[in-house]
């Protein structure tokens, strides 16, 4: 093992300096990491009222302490990682077909695992619930006849959380389904309220109708682990899940209404602000430049699902879907091999 470097000459005392409370020396950490220049930052220092003296006596000292040295290494090698995934995602979109999600009506499973499972490809597929009983049956009228009298549960006033999908723990609320189906039906667009894959509800033998009006599933998936891999989705126009990548593969079945996917390549993750678990704080809707400046290099795919449309979802692909009118969805991911995976996902919460 190679000895330590020579300690470095001994620094000047940090007098002004240690004015500074110990959060802004991370916020100078951080950003001078980030290639903010010195100038933009003691701007941004002096508006919040901190000493001019402390400001510029900290923006010099970092350069030199030797914890942030060992920080600049660190990002070197952070830096070497993000261009492998940049030079293979340009290889990636030189692909003659990578812009377009493709829809088809029917794949072999040789090639269904050779060009969108192993070559990470979303994928329409619009023939694959054509024998499903759901594709007759369900609506809002028929949830409410059959399953009416059970409580179930959703995600409620989203509107009053930026971070509603991260936060979804607080956001639940147990209600009759009955009075559910009600408020979409005449509430109108909104994104204020949803029954989303958490509902857990299609684990629960009251509801397993539902399951059997799923019809025949492709040699792929695993019909007996459905049960336990499916989640039922209902909610109205206007409903967005914001951007986020799943920790698995999954097919997701359009039965009632229109969806909106828009899709963003995993090898862009760098480029998505990806500060906290799987989600990203971009909304590809409509994304903001000034702060998330990155992103304007991001490629977009888009694609609206028809009813009776599936949708396979490859490992890692970052989405953002809109329902476009009132939708009731069904997604699966019980593939017939190995579709469990683990990330290292960061923890940033005030950023």
């Amino acid at each position: 093992m190679k000895p330590p470097p020579l300690p470095p000459a001994p620094r000047p005392p940090r007098i002004d300096a240690e004015l500074l409370p110990s959060n802004w020396w991370q916020w100078v950490a951080e950003n001078r990491l980030r290639d903010c220049t010195p100038e933009s930052m003691l701007q941004t220092m002096l508006a919040a009222d901190l000493p001019r003296a402390a400001c510029e006596a900290a923006l010099a000292q970092i350069e030199s302490d030797p914890v942030f040295a060992a920080a600049r290494r660190m990002q070197q090698l952070h830096r070497k990682l993000e261009s492998v995934l940049a030079n293979q995602q340009r290889l990636w979109e030189r692909v003659p077909y990578y812009e377009r999600v493709e829809k088809r009506s029917h794949v072999s499973t040789d090639e269904f695992m050779s060009r969108y499972v192993h070559g990470c490809r979303p994928l329409v597929i619009t023939e694959l619930a054509r024998d499903w009983p759901a594709l007759s049956r369900w609506s809002a009228a028929d949830l409410k006849q059959r399953f009416g009298h059970l409580d179930v549960e959703v995600q409620a006033e989203r509107h009053k959380d930026r971070r509603y999908e991260q936060n979804k723990l607080e956001l639940r609320r147990t209600v009759r389904l009955a009075d559910f189906v009600d408020q979409v039906v005449q509430g109108g667009t909104t994104n204020d309220y949803y029954l989303t894959a958490n509902n857990e509800m299609l684990r629960r033998p009251e509801f397993a109708p539902l399951l059997a009006d799923i019809g025949s599933l492709p040699e792929f998936c695993d019909r007996s682990a459905l049960s336990r891999a499916c989640s039922f989705w209902f909610g109205p126009g206007g409903t967005i899940t914001p951007l986020h990548h799943d920790t698995l593969m999954l097919l997701h079945t359009q039965v009632v209404g229109r969806k909106r996917w828009r899709f963003v390549s995993p090898l862009e993750t760098p480029r998505v602000y990806n500060y906290n678990g799987v989600f990203s704080e971009v909304d590809v809707d409509a994304p903001d430049l000034a702060r998330y400046p990155r992103f304007a290099e991001v490629k977009v795919l888009e694609v609206v699902l028809e009813p009776g449309e599936t949708m396979f979802l490859p490992l890692g692909w970052w989405h953002q879907v809109s329902s476009l009118e009132l939708s009731l969805s069904f997604s699966f991911s019980n593939l017939a091999f190995d579709n469990t995976f683990s990330y290292q996902n960061p923890e940033i919460q005030d950023w």
